[in-house]
């Protein structure tokens, strides 16, 4: 995923289906300068991790 659709997902008011290792997952925030993304599995909001965008994927 690039930087650009990984900050829309972020800034949109609906719920986009997005993957980290087949995982759900919520988007926090997006680092476009490092290509990063801190996100969390939906079932477990605790469990924040920085991960690159090119590991994630929009379902």
């Amino acid at each position: 995923m690039n930087s650009q659709r990984a900050t829309e997902i972020t800034a949109s008011p609906e719920m986009v289906h997005v993957t980290y290792n087949g995982v759900p997952i919520y988007i926090q925030d997006v680092d476009a300068k490092s290509e990063t993304a801190r996100i969390y599995p939906l079932d477990h909001p605790e469990k924040e991790q920085t991960v690159p965008l090119q590991s994630l994927l929009e379902q």
